[in-house]
């Protein structure tokens, strides 16, 4: 038996606001432009693929010798360990849409929710990335920070729940070049991420910001646009997203790093599901991802910490 008039359901019409792909193409697009760490190590697509944890090879480097005359080559021994890094991150963003607001509400409400779901996975992922500077160093991978160091000099450590921190300065952030530089790690693309209270000091530091040390004119110069942009060939960010050290004096902490530092593996890019929940009367939207995130080179990153 045919369905009458009244029973026919037109996609176009009823479900206009609920299309999987648009909803998709949309967060993702979200998800993207609010990523800021995960953008600056390095990155691994396990999409499709099975398995839980990521073998990464570690070889030492070797050292050249003398050859002498007449003599065999001198053979360098293998010495090198591995890293693994474990997938085990899953976020999901859940809003359960019902008609009663589809019908009512202002075509704003879907873009806050695709905005929204962006945001809070991209948050999540940066969180995460941004976390592996605690093994920075040789850390011990804890909030702790014991092998953190004072953005006011770069060379004292951190002491959890001590109220030791001090705010970044030049021959802080330079201290802290300088250990990059002792470890032969390249020069280029490297990238400063810094909580915003930290980005406050450094836009009052004359270093940072005159024309004198940046080299920059008129309306580009950093005092009269506010940008930090690029400082001694590092770029910075600015996330409100870095980590919080533990204990009862939380500080905040900036991470100068190279790419190669850590690695973020993506087994499932973010995915959106839209299911019609007739008990509800009402769509059920979900967003999800799936990662594992892992230091690769401890020696390549160098945490400051500095007061909340």
């Amino acid at each position: 038996m045919g369905l009458g008039t009244n029973h026919v359901i037109n996609s176009e019409v009823n479900t206009a606001g609920f299309i999987p792909e648009i909803w998709s193409d949309e967060i993702i697009a979200g998800y993207k432009k609010n990523l800021v760490a995960a953008n600056l190590i390095k990155t691994m697509n396990m999409k499709g693929k099975k398995g839980d944890v990521v073998h990464f090879p570690a070889p030492a480097r070797g050292a050249a010798t003398t050859k002498a005359a007449e003599t065999e080559v001198t053979l360098i021994q293998e010495s090198g360990t591995e890293k693994t890094v474990t997938i085990n991150q899953h976020y999901e963003y859940s809003r359960l849409i019902e008609d009663f607001a589809e019908v009512q509400a202002l075509s704003s409400l879907r873009r806050f929710y695709t905005d929204d779901a962006g945001y809070a996975l991209a948050t999540r992922v940066d969180t995460d990335v941004l976390s592996l500077g605690r093994q920075s160093q040789a850390g011990s991978g804890s909030a702790a920070y014991d092998k953190g160091f004072l953005g006011g000099d770069g060379s004292t450590f951190y002491v959890a729940a001590s109220n030791n921190e001090s705010a970044i300065t030049d021959a802080g952030f330079r201290r802290a070049i300088q250990r990059l530089d002792d470890q032969d790690v390249p020069m280029d693309n490297r990238n400063f991420v810094i909580p915003p209270v930290a980005r406050n000091v450094m836009m009052g530091l004359s270093r940072f910001t005159e024309q004198a040390f940046t080299g920059e004119a008129g309306n580009a110069n950093t005092i009269r646009n506010g940008q930090i942009g690029d400082i001694y060939g590092i770029k910075v960010y600015v996330s409100t997203n870095v980590d919080t050290t533990n204990g009862s004096g939380a500080a905040r902490v900036c991470l100068l790093f190279h790419p190669e530092f850590g690695v973020l593996v993506e087994q499932l890019g973010v995915r959106v599901q839209t299911q019609y929940k007739q008990e509800h009367l009402g769509t059920l939207l979900t967003a999800d991802t799936l990662y594992g995130t892992g230091e690769l080179r401890d020696t390549s990153a160098v945490a400051l910490v500095v007061p909340a």
